[in-house]
């Protein structure tokens, strides 16, 4: 730990939304977590930062004068990623990946180099990999790019001034936690060094059009690590999804300035890198059992795209005082509050007996059109009752037990026709404006209980 000294201050700064206090606090005033504060020494005077602007960014412009023509996106040579990204990658934008140590970060990184080396010159700054294990991974990815160029670098300083000297196209981090600032008195991965290493770079990479992907780790509870600042900071925030001891991997955006928020990009892991899937919801359902009670079809939107997922929910008498309720992939207060509501409203009881919902894939289901097939998939299990394996369910459930209406149905019901499924229950509201499809029943219902009667 640093000497104190009249340069330097004590203070107690926050891992998780950077709030900074001159005492130590159990719980943090401004994000109300326990045990995040840090002590750090930051220095009293600043060092003053390098002018990366070009000359002329400084200059007021009124909105006629700006041109928005221009804005070219680069093909990362994924489509799951261009997805993602809102079409490809815009000059100049910086762009944060977080996720899992071992979830294929630095995998979907390096594979990505082999097209976009066709394009521009690469810079691949490296803090944790020495460059003999980034070749050996490399020849195991097949990327033989000759315009990729590694660097084994910690200093920012020292990154930015080959990033003007070089003058890459594209430049890659990896990671943030391992990089530092001279200036600052704090070691690598704090709160105030990545917030300012991460500043750093925003500015050279503005300043110069360069876009820059940045690797980041998650902290304990699954969140990227570093303070909330770090994300405001960037332009898109990457998150990557899934099991380790399974091989899809989902990409899901959480905040971009350049496209949608709501794409998500499907991968599989291979021996070669990170395949695309092609085909989702076929991969989402292969290995659905038959002639088994406890699982329903469900369709929901992920940004633009319809996902065929499948739930399973499973009822059975408690060993205990107080029944258990478990959710994967699912949120547990909303499967309360839907169990409080087959109780109240539909007449099933679930008051002593466990119930478990399970989502197949590794897929979260937030959207609330997924409240009828789990509402449906405990129903099924409680009865013993087999729902057919061609029917498929979407639809709100509100607390008077009433089937509200959903959004994009068009695109549900055209991806349950084109996976061969019969039979579509839909909320009655929707039942109007959905087109027609040979050899497909379309039932609108309005409650639960209208729900569970259409697949007797």
């Amino acid at each position: 730990m640093p000497s104190k000294s009249s340069k330097n201050k004590t203070a107690y700064i926050c891992s998780q939304c950077g709030f900074e206090s001159p005492k130590w606090y159990g719980k943090c005033p401004s994000c109300n977590e326990w045990n995040t504060m840090q002590e750090e020494f930051v220095a009293t005077q600043r060092a003053a930062s390098k002018p990366y602007s070009r000359t002329g960014t400084s200059k007021i412009h009124t909105l006629s004068e700006i041109n928005p023509d221009g804005e070219k996106r680069c093909k990362t040579g994924l489509r799951e990623l261009d997805r993602v990204l809102g079409g490809g990658i815009v000059p100049g934008e910086l762009m944060l990946i977080g996720g899992d140590p071992g979830i294929g970060k630095s995998t979907l990184l390096l594979q990505i180099c082999e097209h976009l080396g066709k394009q521009a010159k690469i810079m691949y700054v490296s803090g944790e990999e020495s460059l003999r294990q980034i070749k050996l991974r490399a020849d195991r990815l097949g990327v033989q790019s000759q315009n990729l160029y590694i660097l084994c670098e910690t200093d920012v300083d020292t990154i930015i001034d080959n990033m003007l000297r070089e003058k890459p196209g594209f430049l890659i981090i990896d990671s943030i936690q391992t990089m530092n600032l001279e200036a600052i008195a704090s070691a690598s991965g704090s709160v105030t060094q990545v917030r300012e290493s991460t500043s750093a770079i925003m500015r050279a990479a503005k300043a110069e059009d360069v876009p820059v992907f940045i690797v980041s780790h998650v902290n304990k509870d699954g969140a990227i690590a570093g303070p909330k600042v770090m994300e405001h900071i960037v332009d898109c925030v990457l998150y990557f999804e899934g099991d380790r001891n399974t091989s899809y991997r989902i990409l899901r955006c959480i905040k971009n300035r350049y496209g949608s928020t709501n794409e998500i990009g499907v991968f599989e892991m291979c021996d070669q890198g990170l395949r695309e899937v092609e085909n989702p919801s076929l991969m989402l359902l292969s290995g659905r059992p038959h002639n088994v009670s406890g699982t329903c079809v469900a369709c929901i939107m992920e940004g633009t795209r319809p996902l065929l997922a499948e739930v399973q929910g499973l009822v059975s008498p408690t060993g205990f005082g107080n029944p258990r309720r478990m959710a994967t992939g699912f949120d547990y207060n909303r499967l309360s509050l839907l169990l409080a509501v087959l109780e109240k409203r539909a007449g099933y009881f679930f008051s002593n007996l466990d119930a478990y919902v399970n989502v197949i894939g590794g897929l979260r289901l937030d959207e609330p059109a997924a409240d009828m097939p789990v509402a449906l998939s405990l129903i099924s299990s409680l009865k013993d009752q087999v729902i057919g394996d061609k029917i498929v369910a979407f639809g709100e459930i509100g607390l008077a037990g009433e089937i509200r209406s959903v959004s994009n149905i068009e695109s549900r019901i055209g991806e349950a026709v084109r996976l061969g499924f019969t039979k579509i229950l839909l909320p009655h509201q929707n039942l109007k404006g959905a087109s027609r499809h040979e050899g497909v029943e379309l039932v609108g219902v309005k409650n639960i209980r209208d729900a569970y009667e259409a697949l007797l």
